[in-house]
């Protein structure tokens, strides 16, 4: 029988080549995605500033006793620790790096830039001096080539920069190039002005150390962790170097996982549909070959194996021919992430066998099931009843479908209750699986479901349409299976296109309207230097028109979670070790308690916000509930500089579920930020204030504070949206790939479904049939086709959006534009009838004497 399938793949083109294409596109994505999740598993960063050294010494941003949990603000390293590392055997040389932000406020370049580095730190990468010399005093600085080159500095020539909020004259003494220029914007001060730019005198943010040639790194690495002792300190070598130049590589790394898991699983899911629809499609139309092989004597077992064979050998091509655009793939998608800023520009794309197996097994797998699952149907009948079935194709019924499409829309409504009592911002987590349920449950229960539309259709399509309506309608009524597998993929493209899209909008719309209506203030005043000093909000609030002033700084931090508790002495537990809790991951904002009430929405529904100074927090009730504290007691937490705390519970508050933000006074986080200053001032203005004039004023202050500026509230918004746009391009760009692979099965599948047809049309047309007539029929069907699919999608949609919408908007009723709707649906319709009709433009081509002999 394997034999006898690799000579029918000849007679079988158009079915086989769908199920190529299908297997190819869906192998090629899964591998693709499985790139990525082996480069987010080994979150490997080849080193650029300091790529010198051969081993790093730099702070550990993971939360103590964890992998997954990590601190946002970077975790900064004793500076002392230089004289140490140099002192251990095969270590020639240890040199700190320390970083801080700066700003050109020259008027040629103002508001541009820099990242500022002491001098001594460009051993590490290295650079070299293209002209000038060296900064050796207070005042002097060396730029970036590239950066003076596109601004037009020169040598000895003076800038004004903004370091730490003060303004001071630097001259050009050198323009730097080498190895680790990766960003432009960079400037050297000497060691001693850098030291005092970061306003953390004595602490680093890295350590570069060098090693002897020829040196083993391995015991050299070993002698170093234990000169470094205990602590939040990590010592690295290789790639993971890049980790210490950006922190973010470590979490962005594991998100990287997350994101290959989504794209790879919703492609596979796809596939699965996808590969089923044409395989199914492509055997239905072989039902009268599978009927007369019955006929003649040959066994289930016989037909099974070859319709799995003809399936395996398309397969391991396609599936061969994916692994070189699989791996192209993966990297076009890094590289898209991190020109998004989803993930650092660091991270390098690694990926070996492994993915490509996986891929490659998975695109097998699904076509053998498919295959298999197809097989079924054409071997289940006895021999004499084989003929009679084939030539209706109505038979698609099963106890086993009927029990896994029960089971996948089982699966869905769980999800859908889920969804609904999500959080908002973690509602889509739940929401993408339950579309995928949802469609798996109407596919194999589509030829059912498309009858009853067809039914309730086909009264309007006969009165409106006449006998092309008639025919459309029977041919249906008689091909269900057929039907269904056209029907399928529009339901897919359609449904996903609608609940991915609505899915976005929707979750960004509640992110937007939680901002909105958290925000009272009129004014925002910002810094390009870095940063305010926190004693400005009193100045601001003082100034005439200004009602209230508060300070705003937001980070990441963590409460804290109890000691594990041990197995009592005796008990069956006792000698097994406690699982360790985990940490609570909270929203952290920096407040001053002076004018809060005015410039935002915060209130207390317990205690008094007016309390939130010195050592104290206000938590959200349902953290507060949760890690069962209450008014008055000690709260252990840790801050975004992983700085452990025991704060005072001095108030709760409610907030919407997802979007809750504990409030601690600025003073106590804003030392604990990257900056060290505050980022922004909310003023809220008096009712009688004129806006311009007040922003006006407070831009005089500009004066005293080199790079202040000052925005309407309309800014912020912007600043929100912008905020948003990575996880809507990232949304969209999951959208784009399986939205199109699904666009390109709707394609494939009504062009197989009509060209394969001829015999049919040939008999229409020896009867008297003209082109025309049949071109009419095509249309209506194609019709049929597009409803009924449009109308599962949308139905899958609804069933996906009403969840996810009362759980971020509190409405059963999505938010986005209808536009989006009337796109989905017109491109669904028109992809159907144009290719449907093409087709069978196509195939109508020749006269009916010439396709007398064409088999079906």
């Amino acid at each position: 029988m394997i034999r006898l399938a690799l000579k029918t793949l000849r007679f079988h083109k158009g079915g086989f080549i769908a199920t190529f294409i299908a297997l190819f596109f869906g192998a090629a994505i899964v591998v693709g995605c499985g790139g990525l999740f082996e480069t987010g598993l080994h979150r490997a960063a080849p080193p650029e500033r300091l790529a010198a050294a051969q081993v790093v010494v730099t702070g550990d941003q993971r939360y103590p006793g964890t992998r997954r949990d990590m601190f946002p603000e970077r975790i900064r390293v004793d500076a002392a620790l230089v004289e140490r590392l140099k002192a251990v055997p095969g270590v020639t040389d240890a040199v700190a790096d320390v970083s801080f932000p700066a700003a050109v406020l020259a008027e040629q370049q103002a508001g541009a830039r820099l990242t500022g580095h002491g001098w001594s730190s460009t051993r590490l990468a290295p650079y070299r001096i293209d002209q000038g010399k060296a900064p050796a005093v207070a005042g002097e600085i060396a730029l970036d080539a590239r950066f003076a080159a596109e601004h037009g500095v020169r040598v000895g020539q003076e800038l004004r920069l903004a370091v730490r909020g003060a303004a001071g004259e630097h001259k050009v003494t050198a323009l730097v190039s080498g190895s680790g220029t990766g960003d432009p914007a960079t400037v050297f001060l000497t060691d001693t002005e850098a030291a005092e730019a970061t306003g953390r005198p004595g602490r680093a943010d890295s350590i570069g150390v060098f090693t002897a040639p020829g040196t083993a790194l391995g015991p050299v690495e070993q002698a170093i962790e234990k000169a470094v002792g205990d602590g939040p300190v990590q010592v690295l070598s290789g790639d993971e170097r890049g980790w210490a130049e950006n922190p973010d590589v470590i979490a962005e790394g594991s998100k990287l996982v997350t994101l290959a898991s989504v794209f790879g699983g919703l492609s596979a899911a796809v596939t699965v549909f996808v590969v089923s629809s044409t395989v199914g499609l492509s055997l239905n139309q072989r039902q009268r070959e599978s009927a007369l092989l019955r006929a003649i004597g040959a066994t289930p077992a016989q037909l099974r194996r070859m319709v799995l064979g003809e399936t395996l050998f398309i397969a391991v091509f396609a599936t061969a021919l994916a692994c070189f655009p699989g791996p192209m793939i993966g990297r076009w998608l890094l590289d898209a992430f991190a020109s998004a800023g989803v993930v650092p520009e660091t991270i390098a794309f690694r990926a070996g066998f492994v993915p490509m197996a996986v891929g490659v097994a998975t695109a097998l797998l699904t076509a053998l099931g498919a295959a298999f699952l197809g097989a079924r149907a054409a071997t289940r009948t006895r021999p004499t009843e084989a003929l009679a079935e084939a030539s209706l194709q109505q038979r698609w019924f099963s106890k086993s479908r009927l029990v896994f499409a029960l089971l996948f829309l089982g699966g869905g409504t769980a999800l859908a209750l889920v969804t609904a009592n999500m959080a908002g911002p973690s509602a889509g987590s739940t929401a993408t699986p339950a579309a995928m349920l949802w469609t798996a449950g109407f596919g194999l229960l589509g030829p059912g479901l498309a009858k009853m539309i067809t039914a309730v259709l086909r009264g309007p399509l006969r009165a409106f349409t006449g006998l092309a309506g008639s025919l459309a309608s029977l041919n249906a009524k008689a091909r269900t299976s057929r039907f269904a597998s056209a029907v399928m993929p529009v339901m897919l493209a359609s449904g996903l296109a609608l609940a991915l899209i609505y899915l976005q909008t929707t979750q960004s719309s509640g992110g937007e309207r939680a901002f909105r209506e958290n925000l009272r203030a009129d004014l925002v005043v910002t810094s390009v230097g870095g940063g305010l000093p926190l004693d400005l909000v009193e100045t601001v609030a003082s100034r005439p028109g200004v009602e209230a002033a508060s300070a705003q700084v937001s980070t990441i931090g963590y409460i804290d979670p109890p000691a594990p508790r041990r197995p009592a002495p005796g008990s069956e537990d006792e000698g097994d070790e406690p699982d360790e809790p985990e940490p609570t991951e909270v929203p952290m904002q920096g407040v001053t308690p002076a004018g809060l009430d005015r410039t935002t929405a915060y209130r207390a529904s317990s205690g008094s916000l007016s309390e939130l100074t010195g050592d104290t927090v206000a938590l959200p009730t349902s953290f507060a509930k949760a890690s069962g504290h209450r008014l008055g007691d000690k709260v252990p937490m840790r801050l975004g500089d992983g700085t452990r705390v025991e704060l005072t519970l001095v108030a709760t508050l409610d907030g919407k579920r997802g979007y809750e933000t504990a409030l601690l006074p600025a003073a106590l986080l804003v030392p604990h930020t990257d900056s060290g200053l505050l980022p922004q001032i909310m003023v809220k203005a008096e009712p009688d204030a004129d806006r311009a004039e007040l922003a006006a004023s407070l831009s005089a202050l500009a004066a005293d504070h080199p790079g202040l500026r000052v925005a309407d509230r309309a800014a912020l918004a912007v600043v929100q949206a912008e905020a948003d746009e990575t996880q809507t391009w990232m949304s969209y760009l999951l959208l784009g790939m399986v939205v199109g692979y699904a666009t390109i099965a709707l394609v494939n599948t009504q062009v197989v479904s009509t060209t394969e047809r001829r015999r049919e049309f040939m008999l229409q047309r020896l009867i008297g049939s003209t082109r025309r007539q049949v071109m009419q029929m095509m249309t209506v069907e194609a019709f049929l086709v597009a409803a009924a699919g449009i109308v599962l999608g949308v139905l899958v949609a609804a069933l996906t959006l009403v969840p996810l919408s009362i759980s971020v908007l509190g409405s059963p009723v999505p938010d986005g534009s209808p536009w989006i709707f009337v796109a989905v649906v017109g491109a669904a319709l028109g992809l159907t009838l144009v290719t449907t009709l093409l087709s069978a433009r196509l195939v109508l081509r020749g006269k009916p004497g010439e396709m007398a002999g064409v088999r079906e």
